[in-house]
């Protein structure tokens, strides 16, 4: 027990006496360190102090001792033989020295009272201080440590004897004899359960606990009596069939059989016997059990049984081992099962891709590992993600799988498949010439024909995925050895024609690489998987919500992982140059704001118009994306605007003169500069811009062919006499290398930052020397704001699958939209 008390300043009149008390116990002088009290004078002590909050335990200093009436609790029961009179002035040992150890400097000296649970501190700190702390009596003055609880017995009976009250766990032990139906015995004051049925159960359920919570200690007469107690175990068995594994998973007691578990089980029963053999069934072990079964068998309601076989397919040893690491940590998979699964685990132990050395001196370490990883794939027959941010190169690493995939021979002569925008399918051409120039490529697209009579000729055929989509009966009765899709977000809908046709091929490996391999939601994962490896995840049951979808949510993300690699530029390539992105505000003129609000409040009249004719959600939502359209564009530049809500065209624009600026700065200081924009419209506008200055420009939207696009990325690349290009965002976000330059404006934001990532990417990849600076432009007070701040809020994609910097936002209520237009 403790007490602090402060004597710098005057105490409270109300603990004079407390203070005379402790004073004459004391002695005169300096304080000593420690003093013991004898039960009459902790007592007179007691007496003095009566009422007031000063009492606590040592080991629960902040909470005092509770008061009723002149009874406190904990210490008074102790006392009742104790005389409140006279005491000595100071409390000595048995030769009749003070009972004083070792000094300690004047401001903290302590007082030994006769138990280790006793006196308090005031509840403001006082000093000098008194500090009284339990002290057993002894010889050598030493703590003694509390009696924690005891217990004996056998199967038959129980018997507990609590720990002492000073030690911490005594409420807490005294409340589990209680509701667990021990009796008291006056006798001996120990507690008895006297059932061997309770008995068996309780250590089942409750020994564990005994152990963690209470530290509790069993008598030697317990544990012989109780050496042919076991508990049950958790084994699995693991058998190759030809499409996986037989995985046998359950509860083992020796010779036990499988019905007496099950008969335990359904009857809560927390053990089972056989012979004099007792088995106890813990239930955390039968709870991750339970867990295991479930994840294996594919559904948060599947019975749990002692003892189930589940079939594994290949796809899913991985994740089986992940289920089996915590319910069966000493399991050891088949060679067969651990040469599939393993590298998959650690990529340490990846066999390298059996590529040239010519073409591996083009690539980086990590290059290498994506290679050997897609290689490791590709031979055991499943699909993978390559998901590494922009611009670390995921095109040549697919090459990379291209040529180990082409350079082991195939009696089949089976070609491989790429499939990509059309924007892209020249920028394939190009890269293939260049890394792997012995592979025999041909094209799919535009006026050229690939046939599959000529397979054997060929051994990468290159398409689009409008063309696949188009002609989908020339692709879906042919066997491919490696199908690749790139930008693969364009299949995330499983209801689209893309994702439709992919489905339909037939290719002994599929890969997909994509920088956003997530953009709205979980069901984008869910359809990419279903191209990958169909069968993987199962299809959600109808009508599945709340925690329930939750769980089915967490077991694809396990899953999946094992088949998404993704690495960031921070991780891999800390040599690039910092990416630096800014937010530069503009005030929108007088005639431009005035524009705005004219824009805005016919906007929301039309809404309200809408609302009360009744109108469906649908064309709510597409009344408000329209409305916000109107108002981005008085944003950007008023002219932007149909002539019949804007008939004066007198409004300036802000962001132009903003841009006018920028260039202007960015020019004389020597930097290059990529210019992206939703509207084509608005890149119209700045052209125009651009051409009354006479500044040199390359300009690029969806419109133009794949040779002209090529032809306008390879100007602006070799002459840095071009210090500007402007891109449409939706045409210009994926697939290009622009190292040449090395700043960004993003001339009208919206509410996908993945998207935006994707085009300040063009510039900060592999290959860039410089430091890339990104600007949005942003009017003030305006709808553009809102976005940015809701760009921060929806990011709530898989966050345990991909960084959160890099998940794209979740879908806009028809609610998000109308929050952006008010």
């Amino acid at each position: 027990m403790k007490i602090e008390l402060d004597l710098r300043s005057a105490p409270p009149a109300d603990l004079v006496p407390t203070l005379a008390v402790l004073q004459r116990l004391c002695g005169s002088g300096t304080p000593p360190p420690f003093v013991q009290l004898t039960r009459a004078q902790l007592g007179e002590l007691v007496q003095a102090a009566k009422g007031k909050p000063v009492f606590f335990w040592a080991n629960e200093p902040k909470v005092p001792l509770l008061w009723i009436g002149s009874h406190l609790r904990g210490v008074s029961d102790h006392l009742r033989d104790a005389s409140p009179t006279a005491s000595s002035s100071q409390p000595r040992e048995a030769g009749g020295s003070p009972l004083v150890q070792s000094p300690t400097p004047p401001a903290s000296r302590q007082i030994e009272v006769p138990r280790s649970r006793g006196i308090a501190t005031p509840s403001t700190t006082i000093r000098p201080r008194f500090q009284a702390t339990g002290l057993a009596p002894s010889g050598n003055n030493r703590t003694a440590a509390p009696q924690p609880l005891q217990v004996d017995g056998s199967e038959n009976f129980l018997s507990v004897q609590l720990p002492s009250r000073e030690h911490s766990t005594y409420a807490a032990a005294l409340e589990w004899v209680k509701a667990n139906g021990f009796i008291l015995e006056p006798s001996n004051r120990k507690w008895w359960l006297r059932d061997r049925h309770k008995v068996l159960n309780l250590l089942a359920n409750e020994r564990s606990r005994l152990d963690r919570d209470f530290r509790a200690e069993f008598t030697e007469n317990f544990e012989r009596n109780t050496a042919h107690f076991k508990l049950a175990e958790i084994e699995c068995q693991a058998e190759q069939q030809s499409d996986g594994f037989s995985l046998t998973l359950g509860l083992s007691a020796g010779r036990v059989s499988e019905e007496k578990l099950l008969q335990a089980a359904a009857a809560g029963r927390g053990y089972v016997e056989e012979g004099k053999q007792v088995y106890l069934l813990p239930p955390e072990k039968l709870a991750i059990l339970a867990r295991a079964q479930r994840a294996l068998a594919g559904h948060p309601g599947a019975p749990v049984v002692p003892r189930r076989t589940h079939r594994i397919s290949f796809a899913r040893l991985a994740e089986a081992e992940e289920v089996l690491a915590e319910v069966a940590p000493h399991f050891q998979p088949p060679e067969q099962w651990r040469a599939r699964s393993e590298a998959l685990r650690n990529l340490t132990k990846l066999v390298p891709a059996p590529v040239t050395q010519e073409f591996e001196a083009h690539l980086r370490p990590y290059q290498k590992l994506g290679v050997a990883w897609l290689w490791h794939l590709s031979r055991h027959g499943l699909g993978g993600i390559l998901a590494d941010e922009m611009g670390l190169g995921k095109t040549i690493q697919a090459i990379g799988l291209l040529l180990a995939t082409h350079g082991v021979p195939d009696r089949l002569r089976r070609p491989s498949l790429v499939v990509c925008p059309a924007s892209l399918v020249e920028n394939w051409l190009r890269e293939l010439a260049r890394f792997a120039p012995a592979l025999r490529v041909a094209r799919h697209h535009g006026a050229s024909r690939w046939s599959p009579s000529a397979g054997g000729e060929t051994e990468v055929v290159i398409t689009s995925y409008g063309m696949l989509a188009r002609e989908r009966e020339v692709f879906a009765d042919h066997d491919f050895r490696c199908l690749i899709c790139d930008e693969a977000q364009h299949a995330k809908n499983r209801r689209t024609l893309n994702a439709q046709s992919l489905r339909s091929l037939h290719a002994e490996s599929r890969v997909m690489l994509t920088g956003t391999p997530i953009e709205n939601s979980v069901d984008d994962l869910r359809s990419l998987f279903d191209i990958l490896m169909p069968g993987l995840i199962d299809a959600l049951p109808p009508g599945t919500r709340g925690e329930d979808k939750t769980w089915f949510d967490e077991r694809m993300r396990a899953k999946t992982a094992p088949y998404l690699l993704r690495r960031t530029k921070q991780a891999v390539a800390p040599e690039l140059p910092p990416k630096i992105e800014q937010v530069l505000y503009c005030e929108m003129s007088a005639a431009q704001a005035r524009l705005y609000r004219e824009v805005q409040e016919s906007s929301e009249r039309a809404l309200l118009d809408l609302e009360a004719s009744g109108a469906s959600e649908g064309a709510l939502r597409l009344a408000t994306l329209t409305q916000l359209l109107r108002l981005r564009q008085v944003c950007c530049d008023p002219r932007l605007l149909p002539d019949s809500l804007n008939a004066t065209k007198g409004a300036d624009s802000a962001k132009l003169e903003l841009f006018r600026e920028l260039i202007a700065e960015a020019i004389d200081d020597g930097h290059r500069v990529l210019v992206f924009s939703q509207f084509t419209s608005l890149l119209g506008l700045l052209r125009e811009e651009l051409d009354s200055q006479e500044i040199r420009h390359c300009y690029l939207d969806g419109s133009m062919s794949p040779p002209a696009r090529q032809a306008q990325v390879d100007a602006f690349q070799a002459s840095e006499a071009i210090p500007l290009f402007l891109i449409s965002l939706k045409a210009g976000g994926t697939g290009l290398n622009l190292t040449g330059a090395d700043t960004v404006i993003h001339m009208d934001p919206w509410w996908n930052p993945a998207v935006e990532a994707q085009a300040t990417d063009r510039a900060h990849r592999i290959g860039q020397t410089r430091a890339v600076t990104s600007y949005k432009l942003i009017c003030s007070g305006s709808v553009e704001e809102k976005v940015l701040q809701l760009q921060e809020t929806k990011r709530t994609l898989l966050a345990d699958v991909f960084e959160a910097s890099d998940a794209a936002s979740a879908k806009l209520s028809l609610g998000d939209l109308k929050a952006l237009l008010a």
